[in-house]
Order: structure tokens, then sequence, then C-alpha cells
């Protein structure tokens, strides 16, 4: 399995033309991660860290460009990494909005993680589930059916959110504070 490091994550982020305030987001959305992968690991969950922090660092990779296109930047984010040879990364990348299967093995896995550590950040802060729902309603909800479907993916998001936090010894409240006083290593 080929992990681009962290430079190299860096050198795509910039070579995408990657707005700040995006890059900002993809930075707080891999510390996210990498708390949550550190406590899982710590409780004995085997998970692939350095797939967690790229996959997590480039899950927006596509996102600015598909303000113009309209394209799903999840699917082509997933298509980009792995033309570049990254698949496994660039399978996280796509499943980072909606995954394929909810608790498809019995421990959490690294795909799980980077699409709640998405759901936990609203721009460029930790926001609970509930703040974020509230704004990806408000902003993506164009139809009632739209607004069913986010409610399904919201609710499979909740039952994951207990999934997660069944292994660690914080709570999801607990999350930004743990960010804030002591970040993971990178």
């Amino acid at each position: 399995m080929r992990i681009p490091p962290r430079s190299e994550c860096m050198h795509m982020l910039a070579d995408m033309e990657m707005p700040p305030h995006i890059k900002a987001h993809s930075m707080l959305v891999c510390r996210v991660a990498l708390l949550l992968t550190d406590g899982l690991l710590s409780a004995g969950v085997a998970l692939n860290r350095p797939l967690v922090k790229a996959s997590a660092l480039l899950h927006d990779i596509t996102k600015p460009r598909s303000f113009t296109t309209g394209e799903n930047h999840s699917r082509t984010g997933g298509e980009y990494l792995a033309g570049l040879g990254y698949p496994e990364v660039g399978d996280i990348i796509r499943q980072h909005v909606i995954l394929d299967a909810y608790f498809k093995e019995e421990a959490p896995c690294e795909a799980e993680i980077v699409n709640y550590a998405d759901k936990r950040v609203l721009h460029d802060q930790v926001v609970s589930l509930k703040e974020r729902m509230v704004y990806i309603l408000h902003r993506y909800a164009k139809t009632e059916e739209h607004r069913r479907w986010l409610q399904e993916v919201w609710d499979q998001t909740l039952r994951l959110e207990t999934r997660l936090f069944s292994y660690l010894a914080y709570e999801p409240d607990q999350v930004c504070e743990r960010i804030d006083g002591n970040p993971p290593n990178e």
C-alpha cells in the first residue's frame, strides 16, 4: 500500500491551488481524525495511522474545482488519488461524505474515522454533530427528498459517533478541548 507522506500531501494541495479556508478545514479534519485514531489505537483497534492522516489531509482535494464544475468532489477526489497510485487513500476520500457501508467491520475503520472527523469540522472550527447538521441542511437541502436523505445519513452518523466513542475514554463534546489542549503528533 502506497501512502503519500505529509510533505507530498501538502504539495498536492498546493498544486490544486487549495484556497486557505479549505486547507485550514482539511488540516483541522486531520487533527480530529488523528486524535480519534490515536485513542482507538490505544484501545486496541487496528488502524493504519498514516492512511488516516493522508486521507484526512486530502479529503477535499477536488472541492475547489467542484464549485465551477458541479462535480461530486468526493468521487472525483477519490479518482484523482487512485490515478496518482494511491487507491486506498482514494477509496477513503471517496467515502468522506457518505460511507459505502456503515459498520462493515466489527471495529471502526479508517474510512469511518475520516468521514466522522469531517462531520465534526465546520469551516475551521470543531463543532457538535447537531451544529454541523443544521449547517448542512440549511446549505444543501434543496428539496424535501434531499432533506430526508440527509437526515438518513445523519442518523447513521449519530450511530457512528456512538460506535467510535464506545472505544474512547472521553465523550464527543470533549473533542474540541482535546484538540486545543494537546494536538496529536502529526
